[in-house]
């Protein structure tokens, strides 16, 4: 949601491409994570959805480091988005990893 605000301010010649691609990357994160969630049962497709997560929020670090080297995102503001991304992918990792921790020791 923050990235959705901070977007709000960005030229609008930007509408279709770097605004749209944050968004979009942005918001299929949690959607990757729900979608991992309710496929659990079938472990392939839960790691798959994570790995997807996790390549979502690498392609949003991306933007948000393009709108900050366009002067559209403010230092301290893409500070704060890159700190909540490296939260996220804190979360991200320690599920990938206790998954594939698990899946190897059950194998």
């Amino acid at each position: 949601m923050d990235i959705f605000a901070k977007s709000k301010l960005w030229p609008k010649e930007e509408t279709y491409a770097l605004t749209d691609q944050v968004r979009r990357s942005s918001r299929t994160i949690r959607a990757n994570l729900s979608e991992a969630w309710s496929k659990r049962r079938y472990p392939a497709h839960f790691l798959s959805k994570l790995t997807d997560a996790d390549g979502e929020l690498a392609e949003t670090r991306h933007w948000i480091s393009t709108a900050e080297a366009c002067a559209y995102l403010k230092a301290d503001h893409a500070s704060v988005l890159g700190a909540t991304a490296d939260r996220v992918g804190a979360r991200l990792g320690s599920m990938i990893q206790k998954y594939t921790t698990a899946d190897r020791v059950t194998a």
